[in-house]
């Protein structure tokens, strides 16, 4: 496996499957943690990322996942019951933020790394290989195999996608009754329309990331002094 790889889009799997885990145990690399990111292009929260660590050798985990998915193709309700299957296959399983405002301060990019490196920090032990969904983590002295549409390809980046989706999404549900009007619970933090148009009323709160390019336009009608929360 070599970093960077070109992959045919249209040639996605039916499924994530195991086929990159299953090299790496077969070459004595047992801890093999995937890693991806949720809400990097929301206006609005933290950015997450999940790391999970699936028990080496054990095939029948594809039985045991067999619904997971990449997580943007799930339904809710989907993503937050296999959460629960993934939690209890996982050998090991964490997940990590970074807020707004870290976001602001070190852009999106950085902070995204951030996220995926507290995650990392979160499983308890370290891994011996990284498959993460595009991303690198030049912090991290670890070997990382950065794959395109990895959460379509790897069980193991899609399991960590679902995790790092359903986390966020409970916090900006949780965000919603701190700071009315934006509709956090139903658009999470995403740039809906309707959230657009509670921005050009209300103006942004503290949980904006006014670095973005639609919040940052409203910095000279609502000053951050004047923001709501």
């Amino acid at each position: 496996m070599t970093p960077r790889q070109k992959f045919d889009t249209d040639r996605l799997p039916e499924r994530p499957h195991l086929e990159y885990e299953t090299e790496l145990w077969a070459q004595g690399v047992h801890w093999v943690a995937g890693v991806d990111e949720a809400g990097r292009g929301a206006l609005a929260g933290p950015v997450a990322a999940g790391a999970v660590i699936l028990p080496y050798g054990q095939l029948d985990l594809m039985d045991r996942l067999q619904g997971v998915r990449d997580s943007k193709v799930m339904t809710p309700a989907d993503r937050t019951f296999w959460a629960a299957k993934i939690k209890a296959a996982a050998y090991v399983w964490g997940v990590g933020m970074a807020t707004a405002k870290e976001i602001d301060r070190l852009g999106i990019l950085p902070a995204t790394r951030l996220a995926a490196v507290r995650a990392l920090d979160k499983l308890g032990l370290s891994a011996e290989h990284i498959l993460i969904d595009y991303l690198t983590l030049p912090e991290i002295p670890i070997p990382q195999t950065p794959l395109v549409k990895g959460d379509a390809r790897s069980l193991t980046i899609a399991s960590a996608a679902i995790l790092a989706k359903t986390a966020r999404d409970a916090i900006l549900v949780e965000m919603e009754g701190s700071f009315p009007g934006y509709a956090f619970a139903y658009n999470k933090g995403y740039a809906t329309v309707a959230h657009r148009q509670a921005i050009e009323v209300l103006g942004p709160c503290s949980q904006h990331r006014r670095t973005f390019a639609p919040i940052s336009a409203y910095d000279s009608l609502f000053p951050p002094e004047k923001n709501r929360g």
